[in-house]
């Protein structure tokens, strides 16, 4: 059962991305870390994990070292430590794209367990969004990605390839179908 904490977690999530949206899409941005949590949940996150799930992102996009010593007052060390391996940078500005993403993909040979549960419903959740807005949108959704399709592409299955080398888990396999269906749609286009 989820407690208080958990409670607590989702209204600061909201609050630290009360302003922020989807990619291209104006999707309230809380959408993505409630999603992220439910497919973490789905997939065996404890309350830890789906702590973190909701936080993952706020790091990377609400406030750096400040917003990482936060999570850690409120939400103690092993939450700060699963966000931390799931954030691909903590400055401003932010590294290069493919610089960043490269780093992320390495680092997921050596992340734990809950960093990986974690960061695999990101993506999960990410990529059913690709796949779904695709069908939506066609090509033009390419747009809203630093990568583009060539690199946005290569991204989710670099992702995938690094999970799966790591472990296969559940998650890891519908994360692949996934990949997989976006990569047939957008070849038969």
């Amino acid at each position: 059962m989820l407690s208080e904490r958990f409670t607590q977690a989702l209204i600061y999530a909201t609050e630290l991305h009360a302003q922020q949206v989807r990619k291209g899409s104006g999707v309230p941005y809380i959408s993505h870390l409630l999603g992220v949590a439910s497919i973490a949940l789905e997939y065996g996150a404890n309350e830890d994990e789906a702590i973190a799930a909701l936080l993952h992102d706020a790091i990377e996009d609400q406030g750096g070292a400040t917003t990482r010593a936060e999570i850690c007052r409120r939400f103690g060390k092993n939450i700060t430590a699963i966000v931390d391996g799931c954030t691909d940078a903590d400055t401003i500005p932010k590294p290069p794209w493919r610089q960043r993403k490269e780093a992320y993909i390495a680092h997921i040979a050596t992340a734990s367990p809950s960093v990986l549960l974690v960061s695999a419903a990101d993506k999960l959740y990410n990529a059913r969004s690709i796949l779904k807005d695709y069908r939506l949108m066609g090509e033009s959704l390419w747009q809203r990605f630093q990568g583009g399709k060539v690199g946005t592409l290569w991204y989710y299955r670099a992702m995938t390839d690094a999970f799966n080398q790591t472990q296969t888990t559940a998650i890891v396999e519908e994360l692949t179908r996934v990949v997989t269906e976006i990569e047939n749609l957008v070849a038969i286009q």
